[in-house]
């Protein structure tokens, strides 16, 4: 299903996923080609997500990706071998417009969700983008992003709450957020991972609670959530980026089963 079909009607439940950071080709490759088969079978759209680039890591120490140019040779890679869309996040403006000339649709990280120019240039590419909701922010200030976005004429947006900060090192889902940025009439997808972070709970890295990734995804779905982005890895355990918090490739197929009969049952 197109980007443009799910941001018009929103009638299937969209599901963004992949690993963190692009870490090899053979692990990007074999994530990508298992989530097709999975997502073949539960009959669900699917747009693949991984980043060249993680700018915003705990440590000066830890694992970015391979950079721009080899990782978005990756992704390519993948939209040819697979058929399907790809996803990864842009940092700066400069990136924005790199970025397009491979992936179907521009991500926003949290983090960088009030930077103006940033936003524009991704808008300025005429791509789908999807906009993280940072965790400093009320579910009323994405209408401020969502102005930016929009100031181009591009109206090809998704926006993604993904948590917001509660005390140190710990972050909470507010499920009014849901239906309240939906009023502003885009698709507000779940990010079901990174909800699940522990911002630097581990001195010099994140941890996370992927055991509650299901309870979370079912809990927003039924909230109202359009979409959801997951983060998956063939051994999370060994992941070099977010490790506690993505949700193992084989567990992916049998949480969605229940998830896409929560979406069922809103929808009718």
């Amino acid at each position: 299903m197109p980007i443009e079909e799910f941001i018009k009607n929103r009638d299937e439940l969209l599901i963004i996923a992949g690993p963190c950071v692009i870490e090899s080709e053979e692990i990007v490759f074999e994530t990508a080609e298992r989530l097709r088969t999975i997502f073949g079978n539960l009959n669900l759209p699917f747009i693949f997500k991984s980043s060249y680039d993680k700018s915003n890591r705990t440590s000066i120490n830890s694992y970015r990706g391979p950079g721009i140019e080899k990782g978005l040779q990756t992704l390519s890679d993948v939209k040819s071998r697979y058929s399907i869309p790809v996803l990864t996040d842009v940092h700066s403006p400069r990136e924005a417009g790199i970025a397009a000339e491979v992936a179907d649709v521009l991500q926003i990280p949290a983090f960088l969700c009030r930077q103006t120019d940033l936003i524009v240039a991704a808008s300025e590419t005429g791509k789908a983008v999807n906009i993280k909701k940072g965790q400093f922010l009320a579910p009323w200030d994405v209408k401020n992003v969502i102005d930016k976005f929009i100031s181009t004429g591009n109206r090809r947006l998704t926006l993604t709450e993904r948590g917001v900060s509660f005390g140190y090192n710990n972050l909470v889902v507010d499920f009014r957020a849901f239906p309240i940025m939906k009023t502003y009439g885009y698709p507000v997808i779940f990010d079901v991972t990174h909800s699940l972070q522990l911002p630097g709970g581990q001195g010099s890295s994140s941890g996370g609670q992927r055991d509650f990734a299901g309870a979370l995804a079912g809990a927003a779905i039924a909230a109202g959530a359009d979409g959801l982005f997951m983060e998956v890895h063939p051994d999370p355990d060994k992941a070099l980026c977010d490790g506690p918090n993505m949700i193992k490739l084989d567990e992916v197929e049998a949480m969605l089963k229940r998830i896409t009969k929560i979406h069922r049952a809103v929808k009718t």
